[in-house]
Formats: structure tokens, C-alpha cells, sequence
């Protein structure tokens, strides 16, 4: 048995991802868009059963974590999945499992 004095750098930066992915609420979030589709606060509030207070707090989460992106658009804030974001981050721990362990 190694000790684990660091993590690796591979995973550095996929913690916030992993514990933001790792939510139901915010994994249907996530479902509720379809491919390239952007959508704002009002049409996700309407595709779930949370409050506007909850889809806010799990959308902030989700889009400091890297799994979303936001633009704003005039008054309106429009997210979209940050597909490539999530692809990389998958793919340096895969990446790292298959070569190191």
C-alpha cells in the first residue's frame, strides 16, 4: 500500500464537479436540458418541483462546479451545459485510472 500524500493533479480540479454531479436535484437540473439547448431560471423552475430559492442555489453550485455556464442576455440569464468541461474532467480521471491503477 502507497500513501496518499497529495491528490493527484489529474483530479485537481474535479472535486466541486464530482460533490455537484453527486446531487439528485441537481442531476435532474441537468436532465432537464436537451442537447445544446440553453435555458433560463423560469424554465427550469417550471421542469421541477423546487422552489426558484432551490433551482438558484443548485444552479450556482452547478456552475461554480464547472457543469454549467451562464450568459446573460439583456435582464435574462440563460445556462447551458458545459459539456466540455465535464468531458475533460471525466476523462483525466479515467485518464488516470487506466494508466495508474
Amino acid at each position: 500500500m502507497k500513501t496518499i500524500l497529495q491528490i493527484p493533479s489529474e483530479w485537481a480540479d474535479t472535486s466541486k464537479l464530482f460533490i455537484a454531479l453527486g446531487d439528485e436535484q441537481r442531476q435532474r437540473i441537468l436532465l432537464a436540458f436537451e442537447p445544446d439547448e440553453r435555458l433560463n431560471i423560469g424554465e427550469i423552475v417550471a421542469a421541477s418541483t423546487l422552489s426558484r430559492t432551490a433551482v438558484s442555489h443548485h444552479l450556482r453550485v452547478l456552475r461554480e462546479a464547472g457543469a454549467l455556464q451562464s450568459e446573460k442576455v439583456g435582464k435574462e440569464v440563460f445556462f447551458r451545459i458545459n459539456k466540455s468541461r465535464m468531458t475533460e474532467a471525466l476523462a483525466s480521471v479515467l485518464s488516470y485510472i487506466e494508466t495508474t491503477i
